[in-house]
């Protein structure tokens, strides 16, 4: 992708072009979205939140100055929107009658077979990583962002992104080892 164009793209949209807005959204909605399910573990949210990125985009499209790919902007904005986001959620207790309509999915055989199922155990241990670890691995493997680049979403030194990382990895490589999960696997 040509950082470049996203960041005329940008520009346009500063300028009211809302074809240049759709440009914008057709080339980077999706990842946003990973980025988000990811953080506030929730589909719908997520969802929500796409929209609000998109949004505030749209309003401060100005504001973008350049100094680093649209991409890490995008997602500096999407991890502030999720962070806000999941400081506003409650904990509200399950009501009984609601808890009895939920479904019991331990036996079944799909679920079975998806604990056995590799990527199911590295999803599981990423989700025991605590939130700085796993953000970082998100970033750095997921998305395909380099240290300078989550050093600045996230708003910490490349030092700090590389020392989480060293750490995540370390912990991941434990948890999978529990798991039964050795190093070698595809």
């Amino acid at each position: 992708m040509d950082t470049h164009a996203d960041g005329e793209v940008i520009r346009r949209i500063a300028g009211g072009d809302r074809a240049a807005m759709m440009t914008l959204y057709q080339r980077h909605h999706l990842r946003v979205f990973r980025f988000l399910v990811r953080m506030v573990r929730n589909e719908a949210t997520a969802e929500e939140l796409v929209s609000d990125v998109f949004l505030d985009v749209w309003r401060q499209a100005g504001a973008f100055e350049g100094r680093s790919s649209a991409t890490t902007w995008l997602l500096g904005v999407a991890r502030f929107k999720a962070l806000s986001q999941l400081r506003r959620r409650t904990t509200a207790p399950l009501d009984d009658g609601f808890a009895e309509t939920l479904e019991d999915d331990a036996d079944d055989p799909e679920v079975a077979a998806q604990k056995t199922d590799k990527a199911a155990i590295m999803r599981a241990c990423l989700g025991r990583l605590s939130p700085e670890h796993r953000e970082v691995i998100d970033l750095v493997y997921y998305h395909e962002q380099g240290v300078d680049e989550v050093a600045l979403i996230l708003g910490i030194p490349a030092n700090t992104v590389k020392t989480r990382l060293f750490h995540a990895r370390k912990r991941l490589a434990g948890l999978l080892a529990e798991a039964g999960v050795d190093r070698g696997w595809p």
